[in-house]
């Protein structure tokens, strides 16, 4: 199993979307320091995690959720539903 998952900065409130096959161990790599686009955003909390069959599918959502502001935007209404008033 695979997933694409959400965290968020409890430094700046900032997010951060990736994918992984252990949810846990990222959490804990990204809390660590060991991810250079987010060690120093850190500590960070999971917000919420979607699950793919392929690593294929995980990376290809990845991107999508990088590269269009709408999916993007459906994604984080999904876990964060009062942040979204419309």
């Amino acid at each position: 199993m695979f997933y694409v998952y959400l965290i968020q900065s409890k430094r700046n409130d900032s997010f951060y979307i990736g994918q992984t096959d252990d949810v846990g161990a990222r959490l804990v790599k990204h809390n660590a320091g060991q991810v250079a686009s987010t060690k120093f955003r850190r500590p960070w909390k999971l917000v919420g995690f979607e699950n793919y069959l392929t690593r294929r599918e995980a990376r290809w959502r990845e991107y999508t959720l990088k590269h269009n502001l709408s999916e993007k935007r459906k994604f984080l209404k999904k876990f964060l539903p009062s942040s979204f008033n419309g």
